[in-house]
């Protein structure tokens, strides 16, 4: 009986230009909408000519609109479109690595207890004012420095005898992610019930881009660029790694370096990531696994697309939270679950089958 054909993963260089193309357009189109649409819905026009007049410095297109209407789309709507995006495609760029590091297609940025550690961090500053004397950046450096913490945790942990293997480093960070967890609710449960503090950290762990800004979209976006042209420079290496440990030094690899910059460049861009947005689960997990799915595995072809498809996600997801249940909002990181947890257990499926 003869194989049946199908398109996927797309194999010719054409292919995936088109692929990328859609992609664009798709991110396009949501940034479009994501724009428009919300607690006040804004024309098409009127959103051309804010852009226009701000890029520009001058009045090129003749001002009819409100400064209130200028104030939502630029200093509100439009830097947490893009903070969202760059959330979903650094957290996508996190899964992609961690899956590469452990081999396991259902490791994502949570893997190491990075996310939980940074969380810690953030929750720490929030209730109890360390680092105030950093003013705006505290809690983006309470957050890194959390999610450094959990990674040289769960590295000592893991290492047995001087080496690492990706059991070790999955079973390390399940426990590291169960401390930093329990550590975040005592610290929460701890404090005055009801108080702003703890309102605050609440609604940060369940994912929110409600605090975006220009600042903090600038912070993001830096440490998102290096750390994309660091995994994308190292594109072969990955994957030969993905061949395993042994197949990979072979060929030449330097598995030990690679594995360590694979550990920094996703701690770091998780901190980054959760000192913006709080916590947001399943991105990391489920968009590389679509991508991989249409693009095939070559990290070459796999980062680009997998990025535009990560950042679109959240922007649509973002989208969501804002125009589900308004004039309120609901946390991003309830409407990512609920896209990314049925996802997740189909995955779990078609790996038991």
């Amino acid at each position: 009986m003869s194989k049946r054909k199908t398109i996927f993963p797309l194999e010719g260089g054409v292919a995936f230009s088109i692929f990328i193309v859609v992609m664009l357009l798709l991110l396009a189109v949501s940034i479009f909408i994501a724009i428009a649409w919300g607690s006040v819905s804004i024309d098409p026009s009127t959103i051309r000519g804010v852009v226009i007049n701000q890029l520009t410095g001058h009045a090129v297109v003749p001002v009819t609109w409100e400064e209130s209407t200028r104030s939502i789309i630029w200093n509100i709507r439009l830097p947490r479109i893009f903070t969202a995006w760059i959330v979903g495609a650094g957290l996508t760029l996190c899964g992609i690595v961690m899956q590469a590091l452990t081999k396991n297609p259902l490791a994502d940025p949570f893997v190491l207890g990075i996310s939980h550690g940074a969380s810690a961090g953030a929750v720490s500053v929030i209730m109890y004012g360390y680092l105030s004397f950093l003013g705006y950046y505290a809690t983006m450096c309470g957050a890194f420095i959390g999610a450094l913490l959990a990674m040289l945790l769960a590295l000592g942990i893991a290492r047995m005898k001087n080496v690492l293997t990706a059991t070790n480093l999955i079973l390390a960070g399940i426990a590291v992610s169960a401390l930093f967890g329990a550590l975040t609710n005592l610290m929460i449960y701890t404090h005055q019930s009801g108080s702003d503090k703890v309102k605050t950290a609440q609604y940060w762990l369940m994912g929110s881009l409600s605090g975006a800004n220009w600042i903090r979209l600038a912070y993001a976006m830096c440490a998102f660029v290096i750390c994309c042209l660091l995994i994308l420079m190292m594109h072969r290496s990955l994957d030969t790694l993905m061949l395993g440990d042994e197949t990979a030094t072979t060929l030449g690899v330097n598995t030990a370096r690679i594995k360590r910059v694979i550990i920094i460049v996703a701690t770091a861009l998780t901190g980054v990531i959760v000192s913006i947005s709080g916590v947001i689960g399943f991105v990391g997990l489920t968009v590389p696994h679509m991508t991989r799915s249409v693009v095939g595995s070559k990290h070459s072809r796999l980062i680009p697309a997998s990025i535009l498809l990560g950042g679109s996600f959240m922007v649509l997801a973002d989208l969501l939270s804002r125009t589900l249940i308004r004039p309120e909002e609901l946390p991003i990181g309830v409407v990512s679950a609920f896209f990314g947890a049925p996802f997740f257990l189909y995955l779990i499926k078609r790996s038991q089958s």
